[in-house]
């Protein structure tokens, strides 16, 4: 018997030979060969500019090089040496446990359907804050320099505030080590009152659900009904406002006069005030030292 011919896969005859389906044009290839020149070229350049940043950092005419290599060298080894220290280790591994639970436990919370009210509150807050940002840019930057100020000017103040807070967080370890003493022993206690406290509550929160969109849905028609009486109110008193602004101003200009007459008799009280408490000081100093004779007479110079 001759042999039966098997048709070959992907071969039909002599056009199933000489053309394979899948393979790209022509103009494909000369596309894609652009595209890959192109992004060859861009790549190229980029490497030319970070090249050149280089240089320019480190050129040895300018006389920089050598001492930044230098201090990044220095520096690189005091962390090198300073990630090895145990306290660096444990920290390393707190900041890996973290980020495992973070991963564990936010991708399920990424796809929950609860966060996809939080994704539609930062879109809209997104598209509204940005405006408002804008516009309180300037007051923001003001107030940052005098807050930078003030901290500048309350720096002394800043080591006794922290022994201060030193001294009570020590004096508050005691009792939280206390409490959590206690409460880990009533652990039990504790259960028996989150489960009376469940089966008292859990029949509450339908009826509660219920008053509470009653309840909302009063409070939408109040704000409803009182959003145009309250607009009316916001501009009459706005323009009562304008229409009172000079009268504001010299109030505000009588105060600050005021205050300028007042700041020599205030500061005349206070010297006098410093001085006689300066000079009671002293007298009860020289009474109670034992040191102090019985004719002894403690005069003190005014300021």
């Amino acid at each position: 018997m001759s042999p039966i011919p098997l048709p070959l896969p992907g071969i039909s005859g002599i056009p199933g030979i000489l053309g394979v389906a899948g393979l790209p044009s022509r103009e494909d290839v000369v596309r894609m060969a652009r595209s890959t020149t192109e992004m060859t070229g861009q790549l190229l350049d980029t490497a030319g500019n970070i090249t050149r940043i280089a240089v320019n950092t480190f050129d040895p005419r300018a006389g920089s090089g050598a001492e930044v290599l230098r201090v990044l060298s220095q520096t690189t080894a005091d962390l090198a040496e300073a990630s090895a220290s145990p306290q660096a280790q444990e920290a390393f591994s707190r900041i890996v446990d973290t980020l495992t639970r973070l991963g564990t436990s936010g991708a399920p919370l990424a796809v929950h359907p609860v966060s996809e009210p939080a994704q539609a509150l930062l879109t809209a807050l997104g598209d509204s804050v940005l405006p408002v940002l804008d516009a309180v840019e300037p007051a923001v930057e003001e107030t940052a320099d005098a807050l930078g100020e003030l901290v500048e000017a309350t720096s002394p103040l800043i080591p006794a505030a922290a022994g201060l807070a030193a001294g009570a967080l020590l004096v508050l370890t005691p009792l939280i080590r206390a409490s959590a003493g206690i409460l880990r022993d009533s652990a039990p206690e504790l259960r028996r009152i989150a489960d009376a406290l469940t089966a008292t509550v859990a029949p509450l929160i339908p009826l509660q659900v219920t008053l509470a969109e009653r309840a909302a849905a009063a409070g939408a028609g109040v704000v409803r009904t009182a959003l145009p009486p309250l607009a009316d109110l916001t501009e009459a008193a706005a323009a009562t406002t304008k229409a009172a602004r000079p009268v504001l101003i010299a109030g505000e200009e009588i105060l600050v006069a005021g205050l300028e007459q007042l700041q020599p008799l205030l500061l005349t009280t206070a010297s006098r005030a410093g001085r006689f408490a300066r000079e009671a000081a002293v007298r009860v100093r020289a009474a109670m030292s034992p040191a102090a004779g019985p004719g002894v007479v403690v005069a003190v110079a005014p300021a």
